[in-house]
């Protein structure tokens, strides 16, 4: 089956409280019966790529019964496929989740590798790839947005997905990043299929730009330097551009509207990290980004040299695309793809009419479909 690749903008205001019992439990029992139905129709494959669309995956939320608008549809929803997607049953795995249970996602990959009996490289390239989803989305982007969730789909044969999402304290707003492993040329390079929030910022850093190639080289040879060079590098630029990035932002929008702290040069970096980035002498910014310790200041302090100092300046332009169900009725920012549109719903509505579910189940289920859409 061909999808269309589509990126979106949706609103994802943060409900307050947690979903209450009969609702998840409800939700387990329908996802249960719409994943294996899809999954028989359309292959496991074809189910990772569902979930790695946005729009697809919110609309899923809503037949299960939850707010369509709700950036809570993120962690309800994949914790709620996570117990209902059994890997003996359906050949694929969700791992990982919110909090404290996302740090448990390494050893919960090995769990689920050896159960697909997949190889011990194959468990390690797994292990990588959830790493490093996190890392770009913690630390070459930088908009506010630091990871609170992350949840990691595996098929038997190794094929992959994510999705996972930030919170910004400070306005109480959600941005979910989608991945694909079959989209991905490059982890540091434009690597989503999807960035989905409700606020897009002025200025953010984003690392994984095309437009920041020449910052992300400039980074690694500076990463290779002796790190006493790179802090007076820092001390030569601090006095004259420390507040630099409020001068391109209007005054009333940076002290009322946007909290820019966190493009500021930062006052330290981790030179411990810096000093293992000495010794191994990355090749690439993958390698850079990879290195335990590399944090967003690193990241940012590097990046702000390169365009300082050596004049290869990143992206400021915020990655997260605008638009939310399938595009706008306006026609902005692009027409509403309607034969995209139309297929994620047929499935879902003939996933939900083939469940073997009460039928005052399935008529609940499919009158929130039809809410998404209206």
């Amino acid at each position: 089956m061909n999808t269309v690749r589509r990126s979106g903008y949706a609103v994802l205001p943060l409900h307050g409280g947690k979903a209450p019992s009969w609702l998840v439990s409800r939700m387990i029992k329908l996802s249960r019966e719409i994943v294996a139905i899809i999954i028989d129709e359309f292959g496991r494959e074809e189910f990772l790529r569902r979930i790695s669309e946005p729009h697809w995956f919110q609309a899923l939320g809503c037949v299960l019964g939850y707010d369509w608008h709700s950036s809570g549809v993120t962690t309800v929803l994949t914790g709620v496929l996570k117990t209902a997607i059994e890997p003996e049953d359906f050949g694929i795995a969700v791992c990982g989740g919110k909090g404290k249970t996302s740090l448990r996602t390494p050893d919960e990959i090995v769990e689920v590798g050896e159960k697909f009996n997949l190889s011990t490289a194959k468990i390690h390239e797994l292990q990588y790839a959830s790493r490093m989803s996190a890392k770009v989305d913690n630390t070459a982007i930088q908009a506010g947005y630091p990871l609170y969730h992350h949840a990691f789909f595996i098929c038997e044969d190794g094929k992959w997905a994510v999705v996972q999402q930030g919170m910004n304290v400070a306005d109480r707003t959600a941005r979910r990043y989608h991945w694909l492993c079959e989209k991905i040329e490059s982890y540091v390079v434009e690597p989503h299929t999807a960035i989905v929030g409700d606020a897009r910022r002025e200025k953010a850093l984003d690392m994984t730009a095309k437009e920041s190639e020449g910052c992300r080289k400039v980074s690694v040879d500076l990463a290779k330097e002796k790190p006493k060079k790179i802090m007076n590098l820092i001390k030569s630029v601090r006095p004259a551009y420390q507040k630099s990035l409020l001068e391109w932002i209007p005054k009333a929008k940076a002290e009322k509207e946007y909290a820019i702290n966190f493009l500021y040069m930062p006052l330290n970096l981790n030179w411990e990290a810096l000093k293992k980035a000495y010794e191994i002498q990355p090749r690439n910014y993958e390698e850079l980004l990879g290195i335990r310790g590399v944090g967003p200041a690193t990241i940012r302090g590097l990046a702000l040299i390169s365009e300082l100092i050596y004049g290869e300046p990143p992206s400021w332009k915020d990655p997260v695309k605008y638009s939310f169900a399938y595009g706008g009725k306006d026609g902005v920012p692009y027409p509403v793809n309607r034969k995209a549109m139309d297929e994620s719903i047929r499935i879902l509505e003939e996933a939900v009419k083939a469940a073997k579910i009460g039928d005052k189940e399935k008529m609940r289920s499919l009158r929130s479909l039809r809410r998404f859409l209206s």
